[in-house]
């Protein structure tokens, strides 16, 4: 019986595939390499975030990659928005969740050029043209927000994907991410046969997912400041032992980009792929060309300092925010079985304790 012949029940997370189309791309400069190029929100340094134009000039620049963020609208329709309330980016104090899509449908962002709130399925049928046959190494990293009920927004976007049709596989193209263990394990369940990855900032929390037993093949799509420092290096050192990918966002400052390259991750998440894409670009060419920009890093003394205290007092917040919201982390995307009552999870997917 193949894992997607299993009954819903019987899942197992071990028929969980590996996610081989996101590898390195080596570069010449030392065989140094590359990450790919994954495009946070799109274009985000340019263009409003989750926005269809900011998607086509992510591609347009040389990302590899797209991250988005998913939510449920009121009608069941899987939008592209990373907040769940339409506040900041569309001036709109209601809840994506409260609207239904024929309302969301007339909204313009506040940031030019005011365009529309994007659908899953408005970008699928993008990176799906036929007559676009260069579109279809584009991959999509998929941040599935855990605000709704994983048993109404996993179906949706299984149905949203099985609507539109393509040349390659969406299996193949397509990495569903989940903050906690409840939300990826119902994820391995509704979605059968998708590439998963934990995205968080703990690494103690992500720990456990380097279990070979219950957790095989899940990657890992992690805050990259967390990973600076001797902690971050051994559990990269664990992702390369355990055979998993991992992506880091959100790299910004060139130091952060030189620093994913030097550490090998297999995707750099960023605002300002162009940016990203350029840097890389240099480490591809041949060393009498750019062995002096790949080997130097003019970031001042000062600066240096500054950004990685940042990242220090980041990994102590996180660890306190971990303490103050680990029963909410681990209980979010728990099966109701009645008005506020928990299924345990293991009654439902046998894969978790």
């Amino acid at each position: 019986m193949t894992g997607e012949q299993m009954p819903l029940l019987e899942k197992k997370l071990s028929a969980t595939p590996a996610a081989p189309f996101t590898g390195s791309i080596s570069g010449s400069e030392g065989d140094v390499p590359l990450p790919q190029c994954i495009a946070h929100r799109g274009y985000k340094a340019a263009f409003p975030e989750n926005s269809m134009r900011g998607f086509e000039a992510a591609v347009a620049v040389g990302a590899d990659g797209l991250e988005t963020d998913l939510h449920l609208s009121k009608d069941g329709v899987v939008v592209l928005s990373h907040d769940p309330s339409l506040k900041r980016c569309f001036g709109i104090d209601k809840k994506v969740a409260d609207c239904d899509w024929h309302y969301l449908s007339t909204l313009r962002t506040q940031q030019e050029p005011h365009v529309p709130l994007a659908r899953l399925s408005d970008l699928l049928h993008y990176l799906a043209q036929p007559d676009r046959p260069e579109l279809d190494s584009i991959w999509l990293l998929l941040d599935i927000k855990i605000d709704d009920d994983p048993l109404d927004l996993l179906p949706a976007l299984l149905k949203t994907i099985e609507s539109v049709p393509a040349t390659r596989p969406w299996k193949q193209r397509i990495v569903l991410g989940g903050w906690n263990e409840n939300w990826i394990s119902h994820a391995a369940t509704l979605l059968p046969g998708y590439p998963i990855a934990y995205i968080g900032f703990s690494l103690i929390y992500a720990h456990r997912f380097l279990s070979e037993a219950k957790y095989p093949n899940v990657n890992f799509n992690l805050l990259q400041q967390g990973l600076v420092g001797p902690a971050g290096g051994q559990f990269i050192k664990a992702i390369r032992r355990a055979e998993r990918k991992l992506y880091v966002w959100t790299v910004n400052e060139e130091i952060w980009m030189r620093w994913s390259i030097k550490k090998g991750v297999d995707g750099v998440i960023t605002d300002d792929p162009k940016k990203f894409r350029e840097l890389c670009d240099r480490y591809s060419q041949p060393k009498g060309k750019s062995g002096n920009l790949v080997k130097s890093d003019k970031v001042g003394l000062v600066k240096k300092v500054k950004l990685y205290t940042v990242a220090f007092f980041i990994q102590l917040l996180s660890v306190g925010f971990l303490v103050l919201w680990w029963r909410r982390l681990n209980t979010r995307g728990k099966v109701k079985k009645g008005k506020g009552e928990d299924v345990p999870t293991s009654q439902v997917l046998p894969i978790t304790s």
